[in-house]
């Protein structure tokens, strides 16, 4: 469990709890044998997810779910996860608690709804999220999320935090309204990685909108990560990504495609 190490007796919290904290990414048909067969998961929730209280995997349309979850069950065997689940299972839910409707997600709906469930379940005080296709710098500490968290407890006008994406430090700083040493601020989301307040997100945030969210790809319709950057600019709340530690996305190749058997051959991760 994450433990948070400065005085936080000002914020009306108790030193000597831990803070709870769920890690999560999630796998589709697509790429679900890359993260779990090859074992690529294990960068997440053995790096950074060492210190989290809840690692959880979000299974979403694939189309042998027995033979993906005899994976995730050896890994829960394994010790590199604590649960997962099918999000098939729980999106009705899920949007009916949101007051919004597959329709109004649109083409969004598939990039979104793994997204929402996981909001939606969260137990804990934060969620920290991966989308399959996305690992840490190599060489990042491991208590990491110890900064974050801090940084959310201390900053109340800061929704969002983040690694610098795909290692784009000097982008992430020229992007930035304001810095610090630490810290970059602004305005934008992506569903690549974030840390996030669970109740905060909990909240009936996903009906805005925002000229400069149209920036978002068409093919994604009205997708959460559309929905949350509206809201952000909207109400006025900050992202914090950091200048120093980032993280890699790639899109994986077809599994059985010559691209994807020499991404095997090299791990590429």
């Amino acid at each position: 469990m994450l433990k948070i190490k400065y005085k936080l007796g000002k914020f009306g919290f108790n030193e000597d709890l831990k803070m709870s904290l769920t890690v999560e990414t999630k796998v589709w048909e697509k790429d679900w044998r890359f993260i779990l067969k090859k074992g690529l998961i294990k960068k997440v929730m053995l790096g950074l997810g060492q210190s989290a209280s809840k690692r959880l995997l979000l299974i979403n349309n694939v189309d042998r779910p027995t033979e993906v979850a005899r994976y995730a069950d050896q890994l829960i065997h394994e010790g590199v996860l604590d649960d997962y689940l099918f999000v098939d299972d729980y999106a009705s839910a899920a949007l009916d608690f949101f007051k919004i409707t597959k329709d109004d997600l649109g083409k969004g709906y598939y990039y979104s709804i793994a997204e929402l469930v996981s909001i939606f379940l969260c137990e804990t005080d934060y969620l920290a999220h991966f989308s399959g296709d996305t690992v840490g710098q190599d060489g990042m500490p491991s208590n990491w999320f110890d900064t974050a968290v801090e940084l959310l407890i201390e900053r109340p006008d800061v929704s969002v935090v983040n690694l610098a994406w795909d290692l784009k430090f000097s982008e992430v700083d020229k992007d930035a309204m304001f810095l610090e040493e630490i810290f970059a601020y602004g305005y934008g989301f992506s569903d690549q990685m974030y840390v996030i307040r669970s109740m905060e997100f909990k909240d009936q945030i996903y009906s805005y909108s925002h000229p400069d969210s149209d920036r978002y790809p068409k093919y994604g319709g009205e997708l959460f990560e559309k929905r949350v950057d509206s809201w952000m600019r909207v109400e006025n709340r900050l992202r914090a990504t950091s200048r120093k530690w980032g993280y890699r996305h790639a899109n994986f190749p077809a599994w059985y495609s010559l691209k994807g058997i020499l991404w095997r051959l090299l791990r590429q991760y």
